[in-house]
């Protein structure tokens, strides 16, 4: 049953009390907190086993609220928000004062969006303060993209969960530092850099600076993230029946491929959409899927269909990549 007036009510009467709530969002459920309160933001990092130098992106109403976070908007910032606020763009800009270092990892900058939920709003403008809100799962697993998943994670006692029903977009945010010089992708997301390229009317930049150091900018860039308990590997589809072939015997693989055919039994098919945004919408999900199984390897049949991947591809690729990753990186 998804939440109502008075879940709402209840969900900020905890976080003012510094407890914390799971949030929906077109993206993932966010694991909710008080964004300029040390010890709220404190017990996000202890609950997920988050890294402390994996910093936190800040969610916020509109842009009237984000500048309370902010020591500077950028004219970049100001028509990307125009743009596509509400929405699945995290901005990164001069972080204020106010804001707690627990918060950015100790760097100069936050990272700031407006989701596009009308509950998480209705959240928002009701508590009149920003949230951080990284997704609501263990640190490096895979992210929620229904209420069901957030509380395989957590007892009721240590989260309270709105349910917004499930997520529609299904993949986090874009990530773009709008901090100073040329814009830059530090995260690919669901909204493309060629979208951002012709907000702003200049080509974007994409990673890191070169030789830059400090703190990072942007979450998703530190450690493993986004993948299942079981093994994973990403291949392509030429090689598929081989690898099946190769397992131990008395095993199984679960297969994430738009080609269920393809995938004999004792192993587990998990069909995926051939489409890009109902693939980024259906991927964390299928993962999950994946896991039940019990399976000795999860298998990902590479979905995008061209190198370099370009628009949501790109921020499939990325999280393909990073879930598949070894997992000692």
């Amino acid at each position: 049953m998804q939440a109502g007036p008075e879940d709402i009510a209840l969900a900020v009467e905890r976080l003012r009390d510094k407890r914390l709530v799971a949030f929906p969002t077109e993206t993932v459920y966010g694991l909710g907190a008080l964004a300029l309160d040390t010890e709220a933001v404190s017990g996000v990092f202890r609950i997920k086993g988050r890294p402390s130098d994996n910093p936190l992106i800040v969610h916020v109403v509109d842009e009237a609220m984000a500048r309370r976070v902010c020591a500077g908007w950028p004219a970049h910032a100001a028509t990307l928000a125009a743009d596509f606020w509400p929405g699945p763009l995290t901005l990164v800009v001069p972080k204020s004062a106010d804001v707690p270092d627990v918060v950015t990892a100790g760097g100069p900058t936050v990272a700031v969006r407006s989701p596009r939920h009308p509950l998480t709003l209705a959240l928002l403008e009701s508590l009149g303060e920003p949230l951080v809100g990284p997704s609501a799962n263990r640190s490096g697993g895979v992210s929620p993209t229904c209420a069901e998943h957030v509380r395989e994670s957590f007892s009721e006692a240590e989260v309270f969960v709105l349910d917004g029903g499930p997520c529609v977009g299904g993949i986090e945010s874009t990530v773009v530092d709008v901090s100073g010089g040329r814009a830059r992708v530090l995260r690919p997301g669901l909204i493309s850099a060629e979208q951002i390229a012709a907000s702003i009317g200049e080509s974007v930049e994409s990673g890191e600076r070169g030789g830059h150091e400090g703190p990072v900018r942007s979450p998703g860039q530190v450690g493993p993230h986004y993948a299942p308990r079981a093994p994973a590997r990403l291949i392509e589809e030429a090689y598929l029946a081989g690898a099946l072939a190769g397992l131990e015997p008395g095993t199984s693989a679960a297969v994430l491929t738009p080609r269920v055919d393809q995938v004999p039994a004792p192993h587990h098919a998990i069909a995926m959409p051939a489409d890009g945004e109902r693939y980024a919408a259906r991927l964390y999900a299928a993962l999950r899927e994946a896991d039940a199984t019990r399976p000795a390897v999860v298998l990902i049949v590479k979905p995008w269909p061209a190198e370099p991947p370009t628009g949501v591809w790109a921020a499939i690729a990325d999280r393909l990549r990073r879930a598949t990753a070894p997992r000692d990186q």
